[in-house]
This record gives structure tokens, sequence and C-alpha cells, in this order.
């Protein structure tokens, strides 16, 4: 029995993917699946004088000139068998924000900008350094920013800091960066903040990390839902949750912001959450995604002295503390329609992998903000969006950035096996003449699609009998009807939409 509505929601001609179950009505036989990123080739070694091991803290961002351009850390943490670091602590002469960029998005050059002195010399590619505000330079992040009227001299927006001072700073062209303001914007918590302009609500939205007993002894209110707790971690003597987390801020100017509210999760939040990586997807901006940081520690066990790297943990455990040998990190996928309240999934989006070395150590895996979209290496076949992930990481030799590559909206699907399976959506109200869908079936699969009324009536020339047996793989494939029946007929008329799948995954959808 389909579920009441009391209003259908109008979706016009945007993109709609199946990232959560908003969509969704009703599944027989089907099944939201999560698809994984292909790791490829090695994009960037940070093997430079002022680079090193520790470079957490990168942007990817395609401006509209068409460059692509990379920021990150250069930054270094001592081990014993990382000749020329100081053992046991940080070289704080080596914390810079650095620049690259790119013509297709997967070979990188490091341009020569002689803007500061970094390991003895102006031959680098240094943008921001402590001379703009103490400790931005470590944890410093930055978009294009699309608001209407923005100032040409602040087309690109950073956000950075750390010990609870997060200063605003501005750039004409993404190198040459000033602050905003003299003091602060954000403070009172740690870590990382990813900020950008969100179209859908006309408002910047910043996130980043907080404890939440800390936040809670603080006198933070609007705290969110309670966590689900499902296990020891975090939590302190007195039952309270300081489990790492995210918190959101927004702001109509980009200097003053609101009180920062921590994020809820359905179904709950899965373990402790280090980093976020909170964007707006590029091709359907309505929609918020994050690619958190999931951090475990286990503890000393049999396994962990079965995890890569056994020697370098124990020299790590004795240098540092115990979680430098024992936790390890990996990404997860959620979503959000407010930027408030995020659907999650528990499994692991960016797993470590099958590797003998450097990705089983805490903070690897650490996606990077920001999506782009690159040239598949099959002839013919169409783009395809790249990630950028860290490994490497606190290692003894410079940590690595590995673009891996997903299918374009390809990050969950509507899935049935070969027997077959259904999905039945909500009432929607939609604009455009036809239906397109990014999609994939096998040499025997098939998508088929009947439209119905709120009251789920077959359509006259809709029905599922009328709809041609769709076969193949595309990123946008019109839906085709026998007859060829106007589509249009129907938009701005209350509609449910019901696929039948056979070993099909279904993508996304978009009327046009």
């Amino acid at each position: 029995m389909a579920a009441e509505y009391s209003e259908p929601d109008d979706i016009g001609s945007r993109l709609e993917l199946f990232v959560d179950d908003w969509l969704i009505d009703r599944l027989s036989g089907a099944e939201r699946r999560l698809h994984h990123p292909v790791p490829q080739e090695v994009a960037m070694v940070f093997d430079r004088p002022w680079e090193g091991n520790w470079t957490e803290g990168s942007t990817v961002l395609r401006a509209d000139d068409g460059l692509f351009r990379l920021y990150y850390r250069g930054g270094r943490q001592g081990t014993e068998a990382f000749q020329g670091y100081p053992a046991g602590k940080v070289d704080t002469r080596l914390k810079y924000t650095c620049y690259a960029e790119s013509h297709d998005g997967i070979t990188w050059t490091r341009p020569s900008l002689g803007l500061f002195e970094a390991a003895g010399t102006l031959d680098n590619n240094v943008v921001v350094t402590a001379e703009h505000a103490r400790r931005v330079e470590t944890n410093f992040t930055c978009f294009v920013d699309t608001r209407p009227g923005v100032a040409p001299a602040e087309r690109f927006k950073g956000i950075g800091g750390m010990s609870g001072k997060v200063f605003a700073l501005v750039s004409p062209d993404g190198i040459h960066w000033r602050k905003l303001t003299d003091e602060p914007v954000i403070e009172g918590y740690d870590s990382m903040h990813f900020a950008f302009w969100d179209a859908a609500r006309g408002e910047y939205r910043s996130y980043a990390r907080h404890r939440r007993k800390a936040a809670y002894q603080a006198g933070m209110d609007e705290l969110g839902d309670v966590p689900v707790k499902t296990d020891d971690q975090g939590m302190t003597e007195d039952g309270l949750d300081n489990g790492r987390d995210i918190v959101t801020s927004t702001s109509k100017d980009f200097i003053h912001w609101t009180r920062p509210r921590f994020l809820s999760y359905a179904p709950g939040r899965v373990n402790e959450l280090y980093e976020n990586v909170v964007q707006p997807y590029y091709r359907a901006p309505h929609l918020i995604l994050g690619f958190p940081m999931r951090y475990m520690d286990r503890g000393w066990t049999a396994a962990t002295d079965a995890l890569p790297q056994l020697e370098h943990r124990r020299a790590r455990a004795a240098q540092f503390e115990p979680r430098e040998a024992t936790a390890v990190t990996d990404a997860m996928l959620m979503c959000s329609r407010d930027g408030n309240h995020f659907s999650m999934w528990p499994e692991s989006f960016i797993r470590p992998g099958l590797r003998l070395k450097d990705n089983w150590t805490y903070w690897d895996n650490f996606v990077v903000w920001g999506m782009i979209e690159t040239a598949s290496p099959i002839t013919g076949a169409p783009d395809e969006i790249s990630m950028f992930v860290q490994e490497a990481m606190l290692q003894a030799g410079p940590s690595r950035l590995r673009r891996h590559t997903l299918r374009v909206d390809g990050f969950v699907s509507v899935n049935a096996p070969l027997s077959g399976g259904e999905m039945l959506t909500r009432p929607l109200v939609f604009s455009g003449s036809e239906l397109v869908m990014n999609y994939s079936t096998s040499a025997a699969g098939s998508v088929q699609l009947e439209l119905q009324d709120a009251q789920g009536v077959p359509l006259p020339g809709f029905a599922l009998d009328d709809s041609e047996m769709m076969y193949g793989d595309s990123l946008e494939q019109p839906m085709l009807w026998k007859n060829s029946p106007d589509l249009g007929q129907w938009a701005g008329t209350p509609v449910r939409l019901r696929f039948v799948l056979k070993d099909a995954d279904l993508f996304s959808l978009r009327f046009r």
C-alpha cells in the first residue's frame, strides 16, 4: 500500500539522486546500493622540502576559467625513521598552504609563485602562511563564491585556523589572499572548517568538528539529536558523549555566523566523525553531500598486530601516544536536504583497501573537499567524477594524494537482480516533456517505467505495457514509450513513477 502524502513535492526539472530515500515511497525486490570510488594513479607526492608527511586539509576546485586548482597543507610530523624530521614533535617551520594546478584534473604542476619564503627559497608554490593569521596555514580550505553580486576581489573565499580562532580570507584569483577582517569570524572549537555558498538556501555554510561533552559544558545549545551509543568510543566516565562530531553555522556575509549546532543523523551517528568534507553536489546543489572521516580505535589487539607496518606502529606509539598506532580511519557518505539533518550510510564509502602499507594508518583515507569531472581512460566513454584521497599519512616518507573515480551521479543506485524488482516514488510535480535517467543494465537486464496518478492509477499511454523495455548504459537516456505519447501533458500534475528493473541500476533521473 502506498503511503499517504499531504502535498506532492514539486521537483521541476532538477536532478534527483538516490543518495537518500527521499524520492522513494516503496521498494519491492529492489534495494538502494552504495557504490565505491575506484582507486587510480597517484596524483601528487608531497616530496618538496616545504611539504612532507602531514598534509591534510586539501581542496580541489574548478573556476570559471576552466583551470583546476588544488590546495593542500605542507607539514611534517617527526618520526625516528624519517631522517631530518625532529622526533616526537611537529616541525613548526614547515606548515604552509600550497597550491597546484592542472588543465585536465589528472596531471598536476606546482607553479613557482615567489610569494613567501619556504625552506630557504622563494621558488615554491606557497600561497598562505602564518603571516595571514595565526595557524591559518594549518587548516585552510577554500571555494569559488558563486553568490550573485559577489565582488570580483572576493571571488575566491577561504576559511582556516585552529585553537578556537577561525579567520576568513578572500582572493580575486585564488593565489593572492588577504584577511577579510582582522578579527576571527568563528571562535570556540577546533579542526578544519569547510565552507561554501549554499545556493539552494541563499546563505554561506560552515562545517567543523567539535566534541559533544566540551560543547555541552561550554553552554552550546541546539545540540541536535543525542547520538546512538554503538560502542564505548568517545564516552566519558560520567556517561556524557565526548566523541568527535560535526557542527554547522550559517552566515549571510561570511563574517557574522550563527551559533553552531550539532548535526543529526538517520539512522544515527556512526562512531566518531573526525572531519566532515561537507559540500553541495555540483550537479544538484539542493543536495549537500558529506564524506566524513570515521575514526576507530579498538586498542591494541591481535588484529592490530596483523595490520600493515607493525614496527612503524610500535615506534609511533612509543614517540606519541597509543592511538597513533591503534587508530584507523576511513571515509563515509552522508546526504542532507537542509544542511542540518543527514542521512548516513553506516558502511564505509572508501575502505583502506588491500594494501601492504600506507593506508591503514590514522589520518589515511581523508577525502579532499571538492569533486571534478575528468576524462575517462576509455576512448569514447563519458567523463567521470574524480575525487582525491590522502594516503601514507604520518609515515617515514612523504604523504600522497591518490585520484579515485566514480560514475557521474554514481554514489548510490536503486538496484534489482535479474529476477526483478520495483521502485515506486512519492507523488511528484514536474516540468518538462521527457524523463531522462542515468542507468546501467546487463545484456539481459532492463528498465521499464509506468506513470501513475497520485492514487496509483496508470495514466493513459504510460502504463507498464506501454513502456519500452530499456537496456544499456547511459548517463542521460530518455525514457521511451510506445506510440511516443506526449509526457508534457502531465507537467504540473501530481504523478508517481513506478520503475520495474531487472539486473539494473538506476542512479539518477531528471525531467527536462
